[in-house]
Parts: structure tokens; C-alpha cells; sequence
């Protein structure tokens, strides 16, 4: 699903648990006010729940917002909680300095 993803210029993974309950206007306003981002630009937002099999992507498409879901059968995502973490699992990010977001300037 996501190593397809041509379209998004950066690509930044929300660390720690999100509320997968929130929708587009919800996750749209989480990288606003939570990251300082604009989340109306070419570039995909991850994020995961607690339980580390599901996660939401949140994508721009220049007349509306693409919202990406994928539950695994089996198995969890190795998601970074902190940014220390990001580092660890994909030393080639750059985190984001005093939040908690990795930026991998291209697709997953």
C-alpha cells in the first residue's frame, strides 16, 4: 500500500499512539495544532493506534483529502513512540526538533 505511493513529496509518521477514532477533519487538525504543519500540501501523514496493527494515512489531493487505512491480519508494526525511537528504526530520517515526527522525504 504505501512503498506504492508515488504522489506525496514527504512523508511524515506521527509517533506514539493516535486515536484512530478521528477522521479527516480530526487528523487534519491533530498535524495543524499538534505538529505546526500544513497538512493541505503533497505530503502523507501516518499515524497508529495503541494496538499497533492498524494505520491511517492522511494525503492532500488537490481538491480533497485521501484518508488510508490498513488493518493487519496478523502481526503489529514496529511504530517509534518517541522520537528517539525514529532514530533507532530509520537512522536516514530527520526528526523534527522538540515534537515528535520523522520526515523521510519520500514514500515508506
Amino acid at each position: 500500500m504505501l512503498n506504492d505511493f508515488p504522489g506525496a513529496d514527504k512523508v511524515y509518521i506521527a509517533c506514539g499512539y493516535t486515536d484512530l477514532r478521528k477522521g479527516i477533519d480530526g487528523l487534519a487538525r491533530l498535524v495543524q495544532q499538534q505538529f505546526a504543519l500544513d497538512p493541505f500540501t503533497n505530503t502523507l501523514f501516518l499515524f497508529c493506534g495503541r494496538r499497533r496493527d492498524r494505520i491511517k494515512g492522511l494525503y492532500w489531493e488537490k481538491d480533497g483529502f485521501i484518508l488510508l487505512y490498513k488493518r493487519l491480519e496478523q502481526g503489529a508494526y514496529q511504530w517509534p513512540r518517541s522520537e528517539s525511537e525514529v532514530m533507532l528504526l530509520l537512522p536516514t530520517f530527520q526528526a523534527g526538533a522538540g515534537d515528535c515526527r520523522a520526515d523521510t522525504g519520500g514514500a515508506i
